[in-house]
């Protein structure tokens, strides 16, 4: 199973939605996003693009109500929870975070992946049999490139999208 990784998009639509689209075009059935959509309507390319979200609310997530309400009316399977989140995708434990920092080294020891936001800086990393991975910033703010990435499940491999 291919899926897209998303952080810190911070309502830049067309960025979102290229990365969404280019996420699909690569084989992505599901995205992640670990938190930092701002507002409700940064959404809008997920159900466009149709396709189901997992994500966590950032720092920058002012409206958790009114973002949870638009994700509800999505009608693609989009559900997001307070950071951080634990669940199970495909067989593998999923830790999403916004902010590592949130967490201690035995709960990320207990995920196979961690996905995370948060620094906008793209990078993956392994502690102890888990695979770390920071999409970077989709927004592309603060360092000047919007960007994803594609995780494998199965292969682990992590493709980073660059636009």
């Amino acid at each position: 199973m291919r899926v897209g990784l998303l952080a810190d998009t911070h309502d830049r639509i067309p960025a979102i939605a290229d990365l969404v689209n280019r996420m699909i075009e690569r084989g992505a059935s599901l995205i992640m996003h670990a938190g930092d959509y701002c507002s409700p309507f940064s959404l809008a390319p997920f159900q466009d693009a149709n396709i189901p979200l997992l994500g966590v609310f950032g720092r920058n997530d002012g409206d958790h109500e009114g973002l949870s309400a638009y994700a509800s009316s999505l009608g693609v399977g989009a559900e997001l929870y307070e950071s951080p989140h634990s669940f199970e995708v495909a067989g593998h434990q999923i830790l999403l975070v916004h902010d590592l920092g949130e967490v201690n080294s035995r709960s990320i020891e207990k995920h196979k992946f961690v996905i995370h936001g948060h620094t906008h800086q793209a990078e993956m990393k392994t502690r102890g049999e888990s695979l770390l991975i920071n999409p970077g910033e989709a927004c592309g703010w603060m360092y000047g490139s919007c960007t994803g990435a594609i995780l494998d499940f199965e292969t682990k491999e992590v493709e980073i999208l660059k636009l």
